[in-house]
């Protein structure tokens, strides 16, 4: 009995489970229902409390060096580190598909930062006021990132010591 219910619940939650919006690509990092506008508002309201900075990295769930760059921050342990302690980070999608450009609006709000390629890194501070704006290109070393340019990089534009 035990298995059939829980058979039963896992037949039930599977068409919730949404499957990646590029399958070949493994699991979508960007959320493509998230409003950018309101994950920004929300990490503002962290940064101001957490005395951090605000990391915007817009990109798309094809974007293989989305990937490459998402799977740097969260493994390697001095990077997840700097951004656990300085940054609020906020995953852009900025995808267009089926005629529909995700989180248009954002981008023209911070200059169309995605003309620079994906992903593109934004730094607010606490205030939303935009500190810079970074190609994520300079960061990559042949077929990854650099974790040392990473760090460089957030190092150079986190908040100062209180």
């Amino acid at each position: 009995m035990k298995r059939i219910v829980l058979l039963a619940l896992g037949l039930l939650a599977a068409p919730l489970l949404a499957a990646p919006e590029y399958p070949d690509m493994g699991p979508d990092i960007y959320d493509v229902h998230a409003d950018g506008t309101a994950q920004i508002a929300a990490a503002l309201g962290r940064a101001t409390g957490g005395h951090k900075h605000v990391l915007l990295m817009f990109g798309a769930n094809w974007c293989i060096w989305c990937h490459r760059l998402h799977t740097t921050f969260q493994n390697d342990p001095k990077v997840a580190q700097m951004l656990r302690d300085r940054y609020e980070l906020v995953l852009i999608d900025v995808n267009t598909r089926h005629g529909e450009k995700r989180n248009a609006a954002v981008n023209d709000r911070y200059g169309n930062p995605v003309e620079k390629g994906l992903p593109v890194l934004v730094v607010l501070d606490s205030t939303g006021r935009q500190l810079v704006t970074k190609d994520s290109g300079e960061l990559e070393e042949g077929d990854h990132h650099d974790p040392a340019k990473i760090l460089a990089f957030l190092a150079q534009w986190q908040p100062a010591p209180r």
